[in-house]
């Protein structure tokens, strides 16, 4: 089957770094575990999404995602300095990555970029901001939605009773 740009359900063996380097930023491959998701409901980044489009089942291919259309350009505005009072039992560290509630209550992670003995400088771009990355992909399977999966955004079908699709992806 090839892929399309909604309601198919693909699965795929990745390889990532930031592009010009050989510092692989994340992976699956040889995990046996494939990265499955539906096309089209926002479950991966919009510009590997959009390169999967039209490729097949055994089909491989390295695609250039550009920052923008991976986790966004880097924010400036996205730094905040806080009371050190705030992070009280923390063993703060530079580069420490922290997971808070955000005003929305979602999950939110920051890094923190400096600390003194009063305040603490912390970033809320994703670490992948403004990186432009390089993926090596391998598409293992290709198929069709069912109804199910497509109302409930879920592989497989309906959300267990408690509304979490129970990997751990913290999905309500």
């Amino acid at each position: 089957m090839t892929i399309t740009n909604e309601n198919c359900v693909v699965g795929i063996e990745y390889e990532v770094k930031e592009a010009g380097t050989t510092d692989v930023v994340d992976s699956n491959k040889g995990s046996g575990q494939p990265l499955e998701f539906i096309m089209g409901q926002g479950q991966i980044i919009p510009g590997l999404e959009n390169a999967l489009c039209g490729m097949s089942k055994d089909e491989s291919g390295d695609i250039m995602v550009p920052a923008i259309e991976a986790y966004g350009e880097y924010n400036e505005e996205a730094l905040q300095t806080l009371p050190i009072e705030q992070f009280e039992g923390v063993e703060l560290k530079d580069g420490l990555t922290l997971y808070g509630q955000g005003e929305d209550g979602q999950t939110v992670q920051v890094t923190v970029k400096s600390f003194t003995d009063t305040d603490v400088n912390i970033d809320f771009n994703h670490p992948l901001a403004g990186k432009d990355l390089m993926f090596s992909v391998t598409v293992l399977s290709a198929r069709e939605a069912t109804a199910d999966e497509i109302s409930s955004g879920v592989i497989g079908g309906h959300q267990p009773e408690g509304g979490s699709c129970g990997t751990g992806c913290g999905c309500h």
